[in-house]
């Protein structure tokens, strides 16, 4: 038997604010889309090279509002240098809802409001200001 992850789908009401939170805050590539005229609806995938699992982001084209179950819980990234990282999603306006304290662990959310977990590639970086002293906010 042989399997292989392909991808996570969210739902997106803001494809274009998500387009720009994948792609210029987290450095994802976009890989592909489909646009259904017939369907009225948009399959919008991101991920961190071509061949990789990705990011579905299903965007209908009607006035649907989403809210988050609790039966989900987040994504996950690894990124080369955490603090350059949330440097960039807070200077576009993305909260840090837990900052990484420690050199190691964000969280952030989506323009869609889907919690988004950062890691630190390889050991933890030393800690610095303002990052050590920030509060956490809101939830994650």
């Amino acid at each position: 038997m042989s399997i292989k992850y392909l991808h996570a789908m969210l739902r997106t009401s803001h494809p274009e604010k998500s387009h720009e939170f994948y792609t210029k805050g987290l450095g994802l590539i976009k890989t592909k889309q489909y646009d259904s005229e017939e369907g009225k609806f948009s399959l919008i995938y991101y991920a961190t090279e071509q061949g990789a699992p990705e990011v579905e982001l299903t965007h209908n084209w009607d006035d649907r509002r989403y809210s988050n179950g609790d039966n989900f819980g987040h994504l996950a990234f690894s990124v080369s240098d955490i603090y350059k990282t949330c440097q960039t999603l807070s200077d576009m306006g993305v909260i840090i809802l837990r900052p990484p304290r420690d050199g190691h662990m964000a969280f952030v959310k989506d323009p869609n409001g889907i919690s988004i977990e950062l890691l630190q590639e390889g050991d933890a970086l030393a800690p610095i200001e303002p990052w050590q002293s920030m509060q956490n906010t809101g939830s994650w």
